[in-house]
């Protein structure tokens, strides 16, 4: 599978067309924001990390029936996914209290909820993704009622799979964002990394932050911290 033009380019990566109309392929970068993008940097190797733990979630996530993007991984940071239209908002599952929700709710990190919130934000970098409720989303004409309740439904799914397998990892799971998208014929699939980009992993005994948190919080050990997950799930 060969890439033609790019279509485009985004904080951390690039999407190419293919001769398949169908298909395109996403190219991890190492480039790294955080801030809605005012702090920038590098974390070396991020991209391949990103890439190859996004690819084995999505089949693990596809054996427990949530349909994704993933179709075939080409090499350490290029991989062939179903071309979708990105349904514009972002979904937040949250297990645990960290982050913007501890500021913006005054509530101390690491509390454990009685059971998993879900969040969205309108995916505008204009508007810096505002929060918004499902009668918004509906307002906006964003999704549909029915897309909507698919997109909770596969969302609580996505969170039930991989806080089980991480904590067989020994990897709390406190928070994460995943995105979906619509294919040609209106079915909606996940359509986004699963990545210490994209979600928030603490050692299980220790708490440590194993993700991007160290990087935003400038904890040092960014490249320790990917790679050490990279480690847990394919025991390199």
């Amino acid at each position: 599978m060969e890439k033609t033009t790019q279509l485009y380019e985004g904080k951390a990566k690039k999407v190419f067309a293919t001769a398949d109309e169908n298909l395109v392929i996403v190219s991890y970068k190492d480039d790294a924001t955080a801030f809605d993008g005012l702090k920038k940097g590098q974390i070396m190797g991020k991209g391949v990390v990103n890439n190859r733990m996004s690819n084995y979630l999505c089949q693990l996530l596809e054996k427990h029936g949530v349909p994704t993007h993933y179709v075939e991984e080409l090499n350490d940071r290029e991989t062939v996914v179903k071309k979708v239209s990105i349904v514009p908002l972002e979904v937040i599952i949250r297990n645990i209290s960290a982050g913007s929700f501890s500021k913006k709710y005054g509530v101390e990190e690491g509390i454990v909820f009685d059971e998993p919130t879900l969040e969205f934000s309108y995916k505008n970098d204009d508007l810096h993704d505002p929060l918004l409720n499902q009668y918004h989303a509906l307002a906006l004409k964003l999704a549909t009622k029915e897309e909507i309740e698919t997109i909770k439904a596969m969302a609580f799914k996505v969170n039930e799979v991989l806080k089980a397998y991480f904590l067989s990892l020994g990897v709390k799971l406190v928070d994460f964002k995943i995105e979906f998208g619509r294919l040609a014929d209106g079915t909606i699939i996940l359509a986004d990394e699963i990545s210490p980009d994209t979600c928030r992993f603490w050692d299980a005994e220790t708490n440590e932050k194993l993700d991007k948190d160290r990087f935003r919080r400038d904890l040092g050990g960014v490249e320790d911290a990917y790679k050490e997950m990279m480690k847990r799930v394919f025991g390199e």
